[in-house]
């Protein structure tokens, strides 16, 4: 994401929805249909469970975002991490319904709801605090995806930033204006 001096939060927090849900995403196109799938232990998730897990968040925290509480009666948190999207067209459709709930929400809101008040769980929240509640969330969930994709790919991994032992050489090229700030 290239940065770009922004003065509306709204703005801001758009664009960092997007650039984790576009590195998760280069994550994943790294790994088989079968590699999506793996569990390290008995107490880790896949990632395709993390993907079931986020999507169902992102229903339950974004659809009426304003009007209804954060947390539906009618999810079913549990059942998130169960039986995962066993294929990756499954998978990245269970994805991008909960990433259109984010945006969908998002993106008809101003600056000047910020200060409203939502409920998650029952507890009263501004716009902002719930925003940045989800920003952390989705980003842990993210890095999990990261870390596990990474550890199937190993040594095949395609770096999502500066490759390991590339620093010098990328900082020189931005210098020398070869390449873009990340």
């Amino acid at each position: 994401m290239a940065h770009e001096f922004s003065t509306s939060y709204l703005a801001d927090c758009l664009a960092l929805f997007r650039q984790y849900k576009q590195i998760a995403e280069k994550a994943m196109e790294q790994l088989s249909d079968e590699e999506l799938l793996v569990i390290l232990d008995a107490e880790s998730n896949s990632i395709a469970t993390v993907v079931k897990h986020m999507a169902g968040n992102m229903r339950s925290r974004w659809t009426d975002f304003l009007t209804a509480d954060g947390e539906k009666p009618d999810r079913q948190r549990d059942s998130e991490f169960e039986t995962p999207p066993q294929t990756r067209a499954e998978l990245m459709k269970v994805w991008e319904s909960g990433w259109s709930c984010v945006f969908a929400a998002l993106e008809p809101l101003n600056d000047a709801d910020l200060g409203r008040t939502v409920h998650i769980r029952g507890e009263a929240h501004s716009v902002m605090q719930a925003i940045n509640r989800q920003v952390g969330h989705y980003a842990c969930h993210i890095g999990q995806i990261i870390f596990l994709a990474k550890h199937l790919r190993s040594t095949e991994w395609k770096s999502l930033s500066i490759p390991r032992g590339k620093s010098a050489e990328f900082l020189r090229r931005v210098q020398s204006g070869e390449a873009s700030q990340r």
